[in-house]
């Protein structure tokens, strides 16, 4: 007989009755019946019933045993007692009577108990990790995790991809989050760093000659964590592809997507082909750029509605100011003064001075509320039948300069939407997020700056884009980047785009950026050099493993699927990361620290 086990804990069925097993796992539940002792032992492929009684010769070493304890069980198969069944537990037809036992590894009293999912706090939960991914919802999601990237690589291979390995000690870039340094021993005083993504190493494999590339790469960027984005590290799928579209990528890579989330989604509905929207619209009608398409609800711009009107905060506002609009969010089913009021007090806790509204009700020339009163009937008609609304719905106003208000606005429709039940929460809905600007103003430094992307090839002719005069800013901010998005339930799931691939674009799009020849040659001229050498036009995209995984095990935060995560201030509390080393380490770095005075 095998050392620790013969069979799994959760292997045995009724087929097994009569036999003599031997199993090895973890005392998972122990429950004492007077005078008959049952044990849930667990390990990895799931749960058996373990039964000792007085009858059983290691009875009293059985009543020592403690949860979370380590053990080797021998016994004999027999069918449960008529009625003890768990037709929810493969192995509920069966229980394992005890002959034998032996400790593997006794366990103090736990800081956090394996056995069901209450919640703990964060701090216990990441530094005994260990516990924590004992739990049966955790193990699972970690499983599953494992099983979606399998799929994913093979569906990738299907569409003729093939896998590489790029560089995790590269240099630093000037652009996206901070970088992770290293210090280099033999070159004393310059650093390395960790790839915030493999970006121009996968655009060089394109130079290289090789056609389609992907990798589930791990990323690192030092910025600050958020429930669907962790701190210091993540993984992607990288992809990249030569002579080819916008449109090429998006066929390559959306039924990977659909085919994943398909298999994996336990019957909820998938986009079946995913729409394209234009970063304009989409501000506009949803005021993100990651819109949460199971949610109904499209703003309207009805400015038109509120000039010359009664209402006259809104009409002088926008009497003051041509860039001023007005954006309606419709409200089916909201038709209420209650629910209006509610999401006025809801505005003024989120800091703004209110949330205008009208509603329609049964009877009432015109819409009801304040803003109603001062618009009159005939414009709040009108403004009913371009929303689309009807008795019993309402609709709410925001005003002022769109770059201003989106931002609140867009959180505005998403809580219109959850609080009447409109958004449809078992589905995944996908859209392709596209058109993007490629130069914003840059407010804080007066300067014109990449939008998105700085490697990204202009949307509009190669010619007339080198002719674009520098001091032309209003041609400038109108021009759109070849980039896309691809948005899942609300969730950036990636960023990509048709990559600039000749060099004078390059230093063309570079310049008007601020950034002079020079630094450029400095920071990316291994690029630059590999591109005027021939280089094929290529595109790509790189969707967040960890968000596709959140997404389909049903959570909410990254930290459920990711086996180590750190906490919210990038610390590694399991392993004490980061750490202090020693002054030998940093006189072989040729480092001398100078850290801020404590306060």
């Amino acid at each position: 007989m095998h050392r620790y086990r013969t069979h799994t804990c959760g292997a045995l069925r009724e087929s097994d009755i009569g036999k003599d097993v031997r199993l090895a796992g973890w005392c998972h539940r122990i429950r004492d019946h007077g005078g008959l002792l049952f044990i849930d032992l667990r390990d990895h492929y799931g749960l058996a019933q373990v039964v000792a009684d007085p009858e059983s010769p290691v009875f009293k070493l059985a009543e020592t045993l403690r949860s979370e304890w380590v053990v080797r069980i021998d016994g004999k198969v027999r069918r449960r007692p008529a009625g003890t069944e768990n037709p929810d537990l493969p192995t509920g037809a069966i229980e394992v009577f005890v002959t034998g036992i032996e400790v593997l590894g006794s366990a103090g009293e736990l800081p956090m108990p394996v056995f069901g999912e209450q919640e703990y706090p964060e701090d216990i939960r990441l530094r005994y990790r260990f516990l924590d991914l004992r739990r049966d919802r955790l193990h699972g999601n970690i499983m599953k995790r494992g099983a979606i990237i399998d799929s994913i690589r093979h569906r990738m291979k299907a569409q003729g991809f093939f896998e590489f390995q790029t560089p995790i000690l590269t240099a630093s870039s000037p652009e996206g989050a901070r970088d992770y340094l290293v210090p280099s021993r033999i070159h004393p005083g310059k650093f390395y760093a960790l790839p915030q993504a493999p970006q121009q190493f996968k655009q060089l494999i394109m130079v290289s000659g090789f056609d389609r590339y992907f990798q589930i790469a791990p990323c690192f960027r030092d910025e600050d964590a958020r429930a669907d984005r962790s701190p210091g590290e993540f993984y992607q799928l990288d992809v990249e592809m030569s002579f080819v579209t916008q449109e090429d990528v998006f066929e390559a890579v959306e039924p990977v997507l659909r085919g994943v989330f398909e298999e994996f989604a336990g019957g909820k509905p998938v986009t079946p082909k995913f729409p394209l929207i234009a970063y304009a619209d989409s501000m506009r009608q949803y005021g993100t750029d990651k819109p949460d398409l199971r949610n109904p609800i499209k703003m309207q711009d009805v400015t038109a509605h509120f000039r010359g009107s009664g209402f006259k905060i809104f009409a002088n506002m926008i009497d003051g100011d041509s860039a001023v609009e007005v954006w309606a969010i419709p409200a089916p089913t909201g038709g209420n003064r209650a629910f209006c009021d509610r999401m006025n007090s809801w505005a003024q806790s989120e800091g703004q001075p209110g949330l205008g509204y009208i509603f329609w009700r049964e009877g009432e020339e015109g819409g009801a509320g304040p803003v109603a009163k001062n618009v009159g009937p005939e414009r709040t008609t009108a403004m009913r039948e371009q929303l689309g609304l009807k008795v019993g719905d309402a609709a709410f106003f925001v005003a002022g300069k769109p770059k201003d208000f989106v931002k609140f606005a867009g959180p505005a429709r998403n809580k219109v939407g959850a609080e009447l039940g409109l958004v449809a929460k078992d589905r995944f809905d996908f859209c392709w997020i596209v058109d993007f600007p490629m130069f914003e103003w840059n407010e804080e430094d007066k300067k014109i700056d990449f939008s998105h992307n700085p490697f990204s090839m202009p949307n509009m002719d190669v010619e007339k884009f080198l002719k674009l005069d520098a001091g032309d800013q209003e041609k400038i901010l109108s021009i759109k980047a070849i980039q896309y998005d691809i948005v899942c339930n609300g969730i950036e799931l990636s960023s990509g785009a048709i990559r600039n691939h000749r060099p004078e674009v390059m230093k063309k799009a570079f310049a008007i950026a601020g950034y002079p020849e020079d630094m450029l040659e400095q920071k990316f001229g291994g690029m630059l050099h590999a591109l005027s050498l021939g280089a094929p036009p290529h595109g790509g995209i790189a969707p967040g493993i960890d968000r596709i995984v959140m997404l389909l095990c049903g959570e909410e935060n990254l930290r459920e699927v990711v086996l180590f995560p750190m906490n919210q201030r990038a610390e590694d509390l399991l392993m004490g990361a980061p750490s202090e080393v020693t002054p030998k380490q940093l006189r072989e770095l040729h480092i001398r620290l100078n850290l801020p005075e404590k306060t």
